[in-house]
C-alpha cells in the first residue's frame, strides 16, 4: 500500500522519531538542512533590483531534490515540517518552489510546525496546518541578505588591510568588540588600595560573635591607607559599644524559570563546562528523539531549544505539580500555577525549554543517554520541576553595633526551608546563594545591650578590574544589550574561536593581537555600522519584518544607502591603512641587508624584508609574553601558568621562568575521536618544527592531523569535528575528515547553523 502524505523534515534523526505516529500513510523524508542559498562564489544579490537574490541550489542537495520531488508525485498531500523558526520557514519555502516547478506534482502543499515531538504536539500540528508564513520567510532573507552584503563587502577590505583570508560579520564583529573592549579595561586597570574592619564582639554570656565597620557618621567608610585605617583602630579601642537595632525576619527566594536558549546556554557553560555549540548540539538531539532502547523507541525528550519564552503550556504545569506533589509532597507545592513574564522583544511562538514527558525521569536514562546528554537533560529537567515549586525560605537577623559615629552591622542568613532549592540550585552566576548559606550564627542578643570587643581585624584589599568575559557571560552581555538573537549566540563565539580573533584560557575569552587589529580597522573606519546600538536597533528591525509591520526590502534600502557609500569611502584609504600597521625595527635581513620590518598576516605579526617582493625573507617573531594570566598550576613547581606567543603559536609557560621552564599545549577543545580515549586534541611541533594536531594522551593515542581541528560537527555526517584548511584551489575551507564533505565557512550564521548552510552574520 502507498502511503498517502508526505512528511518533510529537516533531521533525518527527527524522522526516525515521527515515523512511529504517523504510521504507513505517511512517507517522511528529510531535507538535511537547507536545499537552496546564496552562492558561495559571489554576494548573490542584486541590489539595483531591490535586493533580489540570486538563490542556487547547495552543492551536493540536488541527489535530495530529486527524492523529494519522486516521492511528491505519489502523494495526495505534503505536510511541510522543518524547524518552527525563521531558519525552518525559509527552508519550507524553498522546499515548496522546487516542488512546484517540478512536473507531475499535483499534491496540495501545507506547513506545520510542532514544538515537541510528542504524540500530541504533532496531532496538534497537523490540525493546525496553514500556508506558509511569508512574514517569518521574508525576516530570515533579510537577516541572510543583510549579513551576506556585509560579510562579503568588509571581509574583503580587511584582506587588503590586513591580512587575505580574515573574515567580519555584522554581529560577529560587534560581540568581537564587547570582548576586545573589555580586555582593553582590563589592561588600562589600575588597581585602588582599600582597607576593611571587622570586629570580634560578644554578648554578656561570652557568646561570640563577627560584625564589619559599615558606616562613620552615617556614611560608607572610606579607609584608602593604612594610616586612615590606623587612626581609626585607635579611636575604636577606646569606644563602648552597644546593640542599637535588631532587625529579625524571613526571605523568600523564588525558584527562576525554565530555561530559554540564552539562559541554557550560560548555565551549561557555567555548570557543565559546555561551550554554547555544544550545549546546542546536545540539545539538538534531544529534542530530535533519542532510541530509549525499549518498546517505546526513539522518543522526543526535550521541547524545541531556539526560543526566549518562558512561557509553559498548561497541560505541562499540570503535569509538573503532579510530580511535585507525589514525590517531594505537598509542602512544596505552590496554591496555584508559577507563570512567568515573558519579556517584551522575545518571540513567543514557542514555549520555554522543558521535558516532553515527565515520566522520563534522569534517573530512568542513565542507559539510554551519553554522558553529556544526560548531563544537558537532567540539567534542563531540574530547572522545569524547580520552577513550579514553592520558594526556599531564609530566618534573617541584622544587628547593629554602634559607638558615637561607628556603626558595625552583622547579618545572618539560614535556610529554614529549602523548597525548589531541594531540586535546582542556581549557579553563582545568576547572583544567588544556591546553597543558602549566610554569615556565622549571631547569638541571642537585646537591644540596647552592651557587648565587649575581644579583637579587631583591619584587612588590607585592592580592587579587581571588570572580568573578563567567559563564554557564559558573553552570552548573558550579547542578550542584554540586544545583539544578534539567542539562536546566533553559539555560532558566534564559535565563529570568534575558530578565526582566531579569541582565546579560550582558564575558561575566560581574552582577544588575540589579531581579534584586537581587526577590531581596530573596523571600528576607526566603520564605527557607525559596528557600533552596538546600531545593531541592537537592527535586530528590532528585522523582528518588525517578522511581525508584519515593515517591508523587508525597505529595511535593506535603509541599511544599504549609507553603508555603500562609507565602503567606496574606503577603497582610497586601504593603502594608507595597511601602511600604517606595519612597523619598523633596527633588525637587517640576513639574506639581502634592507631593514626588517613587522607586518600582519593571518596568523598574527611576523617579521618581513622591506625589499618585497624582490626578497621574500620572512620570520616569526621573537618569544614574547602575552598580557594573559591563568589560573592554573605549574606541574612542575606550582607557579601559575601564562599564556605565551611562541615561534607556533600561543602556549601555556610557567610564570617562573627562567626558574622553572615547563610548558604545556592550550587545547582547541576538540575530543579527540579515538574510541575509548578521553582526551583532547591540542597543538603541537614536529622534530622539524612543522605545526600538527595530537592527543594529549599521546603516547598511548596516537591521534595525529597536519590540519586544525575546529570544534563544530560535520553537518553532512555528524562526526564530532571537522578540520581547517586553505589551498590554492579552493582557499580557506572547512573538511570532514570522516565523509570528505567541504564546506565554506563565511563570517557568520542567521541562526543556529542548519546542515551546510553558509555562514551569514
Amino acid at each position: 500500500m502507498m502511503p498517502k502524505n508526505l512528511l518533510i523534515v529537516e533531521s533525518p534523526a527527527k524522522s526516525k522519531t515521527l515515523k512511529k505516529f504517523l504510521g504507513n500513510d505517511f512517507e517522511v523524508l528529510a531535507t538535511v538542512g537547507h536545499i537552496i542559498d546564496l552562492p558561495k562564489s559571489k554576494t548573490g544579490v542584486d541590489v539595483e533590483n531591490n535586493f533580489k537574490p540570486d538563490y542556487v541550489v547547495i552543492e551536493g542537495k540536488d541527489k535530495i531534490i530529486k527524492q523529494l520531488r519522486a516521492a511528491a508525485k505519489k502523494v495526495d498531500h505534503i505536510y511541510l515540517a522543518p524547524d518552527p523558526d525563521r531558519e525552518g520557514e525559509a527552508i519550507a519555502w524553498h522546499v515548496a518552489n522546487s516542488l512546484k516547478k517540478a512536473r507531475g506534482i499535483t499534491a496540495g502543499i501545507s506547513r506545520i510546525a510542532f514544538n515537541a515531538i510528542t504524540r500530541k504536539a504533532v496531532t496538534e500540528a497537523f490540525d493546525h496546518a496553514r500556508e506558509i508564513d511569508m512574514n517569518l520567510v521574508n525576516a530570515q532573507q533579510a537577516r541572510r541578505i543583510l549579513d551576506r552584503i556585509v560579510g562579503y563587502e568588509v571581509s574583503p577590505f580587511l584582506w587588503k588591510t590586513l591580512a587575505w583570508g580574515l573574515s567580519a560579520g555584522r554581529v560577529q564583529s560587534v560581540a568581537l568588540r564587547i570582548v576586545c573592549e573589555r580586555e582593553s579595561e582590563v589592561l588600562a586597570f589600575i588597581p585602588q588600595e582599600y582597607w576593611e574592619i571587622e570586629a570580634e564582639f560578644a554578648n554578656q554570656k561570652k557568646q561570640p560573635f563577627t560584625a564589619k565597620l559599615a558606616k562613620i557618621d552615617g556614611k560608607k567608610p572610606e579607609l584608602g591607607d593604612q594610616e586612615s585605617t590606623d587612626k581609626v583602630l585607635a579611636e575604636l579601642k577606646e569606644k563602648n559599644f552597644t546593640v542599637s537595632d535588631i532587625k529579625i525576619g524571613t526571605k523568600k527566594r523564588n525558584p527562576l524559570p525554565p530555561f530559554i536558549t540564552s539562559t541554557l546556554q550560560q548555565e551549561a557553560a557555567t555548570k557543565l563546562g559546555f561551550a554554547p555549540n555544544k550545549t546546542m548540539r546536545v540539545a539538538q538531539a534531544l529534542y530530535e528523539g533519542i532510541d530509549l532502547k525499549t518498546k517505546e523507541g526513539t522518543v522526543g525528550l526535550i521541547t524545541y531549544m531556539r526560543t526566549d519564552s518562558v512561557r509553559i503550556e498548561p497541560d505541562a504545569i499540570k503535569e509538573a505539580r503532579s510530580v511535585i506533589k507525589s514525590k517531594y509532597g505537598e509542602e512544596y507545592l505552590p496554591d496555584s500555577p508559577r507563570v512567568f513574564k515573558t519579556k517584551k522583544s522575545a518571540q513567543d511562538a514557542h514555549e520555554a525549554i522543558r521535558p516532553t514527558y515527565l515520566e522520563y525521569s534522569p534517573d530512568k536514562l542513565k542507559r539510554a543517554l551519553t554522558k553529556d546528554r544526560l548531563k544537558l537533560y537532567t540539567l534542563i529537567w531540574d530547572r522545569f520541576l524547580a520552577s513550579q515549586m514553592n520558594p526556599a525560605v531564609y530566618d534573617t537577623v541584622a544587628v547593629d553595633i554602634t559607638a558615637d559615629q561607628y556603626l558595625f552591622r552583622a547579618n545572618s542568613l539560614n535556610l529554614k526551608f529549602d523548597g525548589y532549592l531541594r531540586v535546582y540550585k542556581e549557579s553563582e552566576s545568576n547572583g544567588k546563594n544556591g546553597n543558602g548559606s549566610g554569615n556565622k550564627e549571631i547569638p541571642p542578643l537585646n537591644k540596647g545591650e552592651a557587648v565587649s570587643v575581644e579583637k579587631f581585624n583591619p584587612s588590607q584589599h585592592f580592587t579587581k578590574p571588570p572580568a573578563r568575559f567567559s563564554e557564559a557571560s558573553l552570552v548573558k552581555e550579547l542578550e542584554a544589550q540586544g545583539i544578534g538573537r539567542p539562536s546566533t549566540y553559539a555560532q558566534i563565539i564559535a565563529t570568534l574561536k575558530s578565526r582566531k580573533y579569541v582565546d579560550l584560557t582558564d575558561r575566560r575569552l581574552i582577544p588575540t593581537e589579531l581579534g584586537f587589529a581587526v577590531t581596530k580597522i573596523l571600528v576607526d573606519n566603520l564605527e557607525n555600522l559596528f557600533d552596538v546600538s546600531f545593531t541592537a536597533n537592527m535586530e528590532l528591525e528585522l523582528d518588525g519584518i517578522e511581525e508584519g509591520k515593515v517591508e523587508w526590502t525597505d529595511v535593506m534600502s535603509e541599511f544599504y544607502n549609507p553603508f555603500s557609500k562609507n565602503m567606496e569611502a574606503l577603497k582610497g584609504k586601504t593603502k594608507e591603512i595597511k601602511e600604517s600597521l606595519i612597523e619598523k625595527t633596527d633588525e637587517k635581513c640576513e639574506n639581502c641587508g634592507s631593514d626588517m620590518v613587522i607586518k600582519w598576516g593571518r596568523n598574527g605579526r611576523f617579521f618581513a624584508c622591506s625589499g618585497y617582493p624582490e626578497c621574500k625573507t620572512t620570520r616569526p617573531l621573537e618569544e614574547e609574553e602575552v598580557a594573559a594570566e591563568t589560573d592554573i598550576d605549574c606541574e612542575k613547581c606550582g607557579a601559575k601558568m601564562v599564556v605565551k606567543n611562541g615561534r607556533f603559536g600561543k602556549f601555556l609557560g610557567c610564570s617562573n621562568y627562567p626558574k622553572c621552564r615547563h610548558t604545556q599545549p592550550i587545547t582547541t577543545g576538540v575530543k579527540c575521536p579515538k574510541d575509548g580515549c578521553e582526551g583532547e586534541i591540542v597543538e603541537r611541533k614536529s622534530k622539524r618544527g612543522r605545526v600538527f594536531f595530537g592527543c594529549t594522551n599521546y603516547p598511548k593515542c596516537d591521534f595525529a592531523s597536519w590540519n586544525q581541528p575546529v570544534n563544530q560537527p560535520c553537518k553532512a555526517c555528524g562526526h564530532i569535528f571537522i578540520v581547517e584548511k586553505t589551498t590554492k584551489a579552493k582557499g580557506l575551507h572547512h573538511y570532514c575528515p570522516e565523509c570528505k564533505t567541504v564546506s565554506y565557512p563565511e563570517a557568520e550564521k542567521t541562526e543556529e547553523p542548519k546542515t551546510e548552510a553558509p555562514a551569514t552574520e
